[in-house]
């Protein structure tokens, strides 16, 4: 979906402001054309919508639209990107791009705030193993949903605050050839697997698949909150949180990561309420920090919530790749 220049750095990224594309400078290659023809997206640099609402609209996705749009973020530290609307091709290309542009302008805290009845289960994984690279945070705010395909991505997050709906249903190829119980069941076992692997990967029960494959297409079970929690949709990414902590001990010490593991135990147990504002998930994560020895001038990069402390927004604390 994008292809990527040379040159990444914050200061390329201010130069070409205010250029045209016959002005850049040679050193970045073109996304080719892309739209949104599923969904809108709008670009916040705040997490209260109440008082900010959701920010400036993207209407495309051009290289020197989406460095305009972001440009304010830099400065706040963080991008809240609100997207409404289905999951496919037009989506991964958006994740993509936003991706792109916050890691050349170092916007290091990203949430992605969705809606999403679902979509397309191919583009779900595609885009899930994008953001799995990338440090989002995802929000299912109060009076959104997060259904079908939508909780593949929902999967990918580093860490995952749900207040709104999260349901599952039968997933199944858009352009299915079967003709026969047989056939269609030859296709979803490939389906039924291809899930499995990917939520495997993103620290999910993999048995979630087989629980999606018993609901017809036509209806909609929605998860509770011991449900998300029991296949592991909520909070911290368990899978991620596995590979910080194998680097964090190389880097830190064990004793470090052992701490760190503790604070991260207390920080879902005691912060990561179903509906809980981030603004307030952020301010239980610091008030928590100092029982566990933190902030520790030993290793101040990957003390929990580092990243955030001279943020100029109030930023939702992952726990994650500091």
């Amino acid at each position: 979906m994008v292809t990527l220049g040379e040159d990444r750095s914050a200061a390329a990224v201010d130069g070409l402001r205010g250029t045209t594309p016959a002005q850049a400078t040679p050193d970045f290659t073109y996304w080719p054309p892309a739209t949104l023809e599923g969904g809108s997206a709008r670009v916040s640099c705040h997490y209260d919508y109440d008082k900010q609402g959701d920010g400036e609209r993207i209407g495309a996705l051009e290289f020197f639209n989406l460095v305009d749009v972001l440009s304010e973020c830099r400065d706040a530290g963080m991008v809240r990107l609100r997207y409404k609307g289905k999951i496919d091709a037009g989506f991964t290309a958006l994740m993509a791009r936003v991706t792109e542009i916050a890691d050349r302008m170092e916007i290091r805290n990203r949430v992605l705030d969705i809606d999403s009845a679902g979509g397309q289960v191919e583009e779900a994984i595609r885009v899930g193993d994008q953001m799995a690279e990338a440090t989002w945070s995802i929000w299912v705010r109060e009076g959104s949903v997060c259904h079908s395909a939508c909780v593949l991505v929902l999967a990918a997050g580093d860490t995952r605050s749900i207040a709104g709906k999260v349901g599952i249903h039968r997933l199944m190829r858009l352009k299915s050839t079967a003709t026969t119980r047989v056939e269609l069941n030859d296709e979803l076992r490939d389906v039924t697997q291809q899930l499995r692997d990917y939520l495997s990967r993103n620290g999910v029960g993999a048995d979630l698949a087989d629980r999606m494959m018993t609901i017809p297409a036509r209806n909609l079970l929605l998860l509770t909150t011991a449900e998300l929690r029991q296949y592991g949709l909520s909070g911290t990414n368990a899978a991620q949180e596995d590979l910080d902590r194998i680097r964090v001990a190389r880097k830190c010490g064990e004793d470090f990561a052992r701490r760190r593991d503790a604070f991260g135990r207390a920080f879902d147990d005691q912060c990561m309420q179903p509906g809980a504002a981030f603004e307030v998930l952020a301010d239980c994560g610091r008030a928590l920090r100092g029982e566990f020895g933190f902030p520790d001038e030993r290793c101040p990069d990957e003390t929990p919530l580092a990243r955030f402390d001279n943020a100029t927004d109030t930023s939702p604390p992952s726990l994650l790749r500091q």
